[in-house]
């Protein structure tokens, strides 16, 4: 029986960000990071994307460190790491990430059919207050309505 597949999901940034634009990229990754990614040893909830020099890179993801690991293991928890995107993709998303407001983050790390890990990314701007309680506020009406149906 195979595992199951990872989908691990940054619900801070739901919460926080209201999402324009999602987009998937791969990630470059050493080994001892893909079996901590594994073991849920993961934390996005901090992270957030920057493009420099035509390139995305991904700062403040926590994957911990591996306990079995030998010599060659990942030292840094919090190191950046690269995106991979295509050219097209980048292009798509430069120009509006660059716009006053706008923010690229972490909505979700999940393994394809492959066994490759896969980012995706959200574009979008961050939500005010009275924003984030009128989302708990329609959350708490669905789920009173679910409750007595």
């Amino acid at each position: 029986m195979k595992n199951p597949r990872i989908n691990i999901k940054n619900r801070k940034a739901t919460f926080n960000y209201h999402v324009e634009i999602t987009l998937d990229c791969g990630m470059v990754l050493k080994g001892s990071e893909v079996k901590s990614i594994r073991n849920n040893d993961i934390n996005m909830g901090d992270s957030y994307i920057r493009m420099e020099e035509q390139e995305l890179w991904v700062y403040n993801m926590h994957i911990g460190l591996y306990k079995n690991a030998g010599f060659n293991a990942h030292t840094d928890p919090l190191r950046k790491r690269k995106l991979l995107a295509n050219r097209y993709e980048l292009k798509r998303i430069e120009q509006k990430a660059k716009t006053k407001g706008y923010t690229m983050f972490p909505l979700r790390l999940h393994e394809n059919e492959k066994g490759v890990f896969k980012l995706e990314i959200g574009l979008g701007q961050g939500k005010k207050l009275y924003d984030k309680r009128d989302d708990l506020k329609q959350k708490d009406i669905k789920k009173q309505i679910k409750q007595y149906l």
